[in-house]
This record gives C-alpha cells, structure tokens and sequence, in this order.
C-alpha cells in the first residue's frame, strides 16, 4: 500500500490530529496538466533539499551581518554590527563607516547614486567606494524610496516624512500622518510606486498626487482593518507584499496583500506555533527566487525558529541550523540580496555573507538535518497493523567519493501514540556513488493502530524523497 508521506509542515496544536514536519526540504509538486505528448512525473510531489551556505565573503567588524543592499550602480552594502561595507562584485570590501546602534535589522534604499540607512536614526551613503555614511540628523526606523523622494518611518508615532526631491536633505516641515486610524505606524514599503503604511492594528496606502503642499496623498478605498505585528516582517515577492498581521481582535497571522484586500496565507498549524512564542514584534523576514520557486523567509530570533511560505505551492516549512550537539536553531540567513549573479545571505551571528547553493549540502560546513514527519497512518475502524516493511522512495546513487557521505544513511524511528514517543533510530543505505537501484527499506516493523514515522537524513549528499509504500496486515480490533 502507498502511505502518506510527503507533504508540508503542519504541527497542529493536537499532535493526534497532525503532527506533520517539515526541516531543511520543501514540497515540489509536479504539472497538473504535463504538456500534450510529455511523460507524466513519477509522483504528484517529492520534497527536495533546501539550499547549503556556501561561504561567499567575510567582513572583518564585530557582530552579525544586519542588512545586505544590493545598489543600483552595483554595489553590494553590508552592515555587520555598527560597521558598513561596500562590497565588489569579487567580494572585496572597503570601510564606510558607522551607524549608531549595532543591532537590529538595517532599512536601506538608493536613488542611483546616494544610499539612504535606517536603523532608528536616519543615514546618508554616497555609493562610490571610500565614502562615509553621513548622519541625517533626525530619527527614523525604515526607509524607501518613490519618484526622487527618500520616505522615512519616524518610530513611535503615525507620522513619515520625505527629503527633498533626488537628495537626502531633510526640510523640517515635509512630513504626513497616517490618517485613517490613530494607531502608530510600526513599518512602510514602496510598491509598484504607491507608499504602503503599516499601523499597529491598520494599513493604508498613499500615491504621489504631485500636490504642491505635499506631494503624497491616501488612495480612497486602499484602507486595510489589519496592521502589523514586527516592523521588519514586511517583504515584497511575486508582485505582492508580505508581512506578520495585528490588529484589534490578535496578531500573529501571515498575509499577502490581494489588491487592497489581505489575503491570509498561514496554516492554524503556523498561528499555533506562533502563539507560543513569547516575543514575535521582533520578527524579521526576507523574500528571494530560486529555482522557480520565490520563498517568503521569516525568522523569530527570541523564538529562535524559522518558517517559510513557499509561494509557488502555498506550501510552508522550517528550516533550522544545528549546532555540533545536534541542537537546532533558526535559519543562519537573516537578510538576502541578490548579487554577483547570486543569491546572498547574511548571517545573523558573524560576519559571513554565504550564497545559497542547491548544489551545496552543508551549512558552511555543518551538517544540515533533513527531517519529514508523516501524516498519520492507519485505518478507518483502527484495526491493528501489522508493519513487514517500509520502504521510502528516495533518489539513489547520491553518495560522494570519500567522507561523510560516501555511504549515506536514512535514519527511520516511528511513535505509535500520535507523535508524542518516539522509537529508536533505523538505518538504511541511500545508495553509494553510481548506485542507482538502492532501495530504502526497513523490515519487521511491529504493529500499531496509529503511526506517524519520521525520516533523518544528515549526510552532506543529494535528497528528493518521492514517496512511500509498506507492507501491511489488516488485523482484528
């Protein structure tokens, strides 16, 4: 019989009812309708590898990387603690100064030839190398950029103001206030050039009017009953915007913007985990594209855990780090830019920017622990089960020449009380370098009512699990 097997994270606040995981792998699911004349894919889905981190550059400052900005006259901005660096496209980088705080994520936006940095004061960066970062002389926590206009969040308050027209001068009379509910605005993005307005429980959008008294108006109508619950959740993929939802009623609900409609996108499974959180406001996401795929990355750093929204499935899954104990944490990445013809990442401890590679299987060298949770395996009248054999449809053949690696290991265990206990480990080979025909398989697997098994791969080689049959006997209750 062909079991559940692949599929997304979704731990329900029951693990009787789901308790289904999903770490360092995302589901890819095949055409619904192939093309006329093209073979069928093997399965509807498998679930495939998440990208390694491939060390890239390192920036010589004290703290982690805070922001990476790709600049239009292609340069790469980082800020590792208080320290900012301009980076070539050969990962060469040169001091240009420092900001005032060294911690939290850094808003930064360009107009071709000056950057503008937030990270609750305002900063100036002419983009050529050996410049200095500039002090703007007024507060603010993010910033963007519409039609010659740098546009910046004063925190505490429902207000943004701008500079002048293409330059970062900052005329004192030239700022606005959210005006459709007095909450305090907590973040802002620009979008298709309409300047989006995070409240604290509303969101409004605003367009360039050309008013000569000032020039940004409200659009009527593009008033949003949801706000944001942290600043740095909001990112742009897919022609829409992303973020972490609050308002009246609660918080901790992930949207995407539909129009002027939002559009809820997490699971109850997502909102249960992040109602156990004991801080989520200091959440931070990024958004990247990678091999067709554009993925909505949010890390809650207190809560040390990292969730990601795959838009092209709908589909949602962890990744995690783990140290040398085995013990996971979030994500490495903290910020993203794409650069250099790759898709870079900061790292939210050091100062090491990494690429994401689907071709490396390490995490700058730490084992990368790939685990699947099933869904639920048993029978309508829960009659026992008896298990003969498993056998999990995993792409052989995919071991290295020497190493770790070289015979790699699926490790099996399986609970029996709706993932609450769990059995020891079983291992069976993957399938050395060249072994095509390998198969997975574990045998004389007792019997349960009930079973949820979970799949451990931590070798540094190819994963695609395509599926999962088993041997079993239907006994009496």
């Amino acid at each position: 019989m062909q079991i559940p097997f692949v599929g997304a994270a979704y731990e329900s606040r029951s693990a009787n009812f789901d308790a289904q995981r999903c770490v360092n792998l995302y589901p890819e699911l095949a055409p619904a309708q192939p093309p006329i004349g093209a073979p069928t894919a093997k399965s509807v889905s498998m679930l495939v590898g998440t990208p390694g981190l491939a060390l890239w550059a390192t920036m010589g400052a004290a703290g982690g990387i805070r922001a990476l900005y790709r600049t239009t006259n292609n340069l790469l901005i980082a800020v590792q603690g208080s320290s900012v660096f301009l980076i070539d496209a050969n990962g060469t980088a040169t001091a240009a100064g420092q900001l005032g705080t060294g911690s939290g994520p850094v808003s930064i936006v360009d107009n071709g030839s000056t950057a503008a940095l937030a990270d609750g004061y305002a900063w100036s960066l002419s983009l050529s190398v050996g410049s200095q970062v500039v002090s703007l002389g007024a507060t603010a926590s993010r910033v963007t950029f519409i039609d010659g206009y740098f546009i910046f969040l004063r925190p505490g308050t429902g207000q943004f103001f701008l500079s002048s027209i293409n330059s970062t001068v900052l005329p004192g009379a030239d700022y606005a206030s959210a005006e459709g509910w007095p909450d305090n605005l907590v973040s802002l993005i620009a979008d298709h050039r309409e300047l989006w307005l995070f409240g604290e429980a509303t969101t409004e959008v605003w367009f360039n009017s050309g008013d000569v008294n000032f020039p940004f108006s409200r659009i009527e109508g593009a008033f949003m009953e949801v706000g944001c619950s942290a600043p740095s959740s909001v990112a742009k993929i897919d022609n829409s915007i992303y973020w972490m939802g609050k308002d009246e009623r609660g918080q901790g609900t992930i949207w995407r913007a539909n129009g002027y409609t939002p559009l809820r996108i997490s699971t109850h499974a997502i909102e249960h985990q992040i109602s156990t959180y004991a801080r989520i406001d200091d959440a931070q996401a990024f958004a990247y594209q990678q091999a067709g795929h554009p993925f909505y990355v949010l890390t809650l750093p207190t809560a040390n855990r990292t969730w990601v929204y795959d838009v092209a499935t709908g589909l949602w899954h962890e990744r995690a780090w783990h140290d040398a104990d085995g013990i996971a944490h979030r994500h490495r990445a903290c910020c993203f830019a794409s650069f250099a013809g790759r898709p870079l990442v900061g790292d939210w401890q050091n100062g090491k920017i990494y690429a994401f590679d689907l071709d490396t299987y390490t995490d700058n060298g730490d084992a990368i622990h790939r685990i699947r949770t099933s869904p639920h395996a048993s029978n309508p009248d829960y009659n026992w089960m008896f298990w003969s054999s498993l056998q999990i449809d995993l792409e052989p053949g995919t071991g290295i020449d020497s190493g770790q690696g070289s015979d790699p290991q699926a490790m099996l265990q399986w609970s029996d009380d709706g993932g609450h206990v769990w059995s020891s480990e079983r291992w069976s080979p993957m399938g050395k370098t060249g072994q095509y025909r390998n198969r997975a398989i574990w045998s004389r697997l007792g019997k349960s009512r009930d079973r949820v098994f979970r799949l451990t791969i931590t070798d540094p080689v190819k994963v695609a699990i395509l599926g999962a049959s088993a041997t079993v006997t239907i006994g009496k209750n």
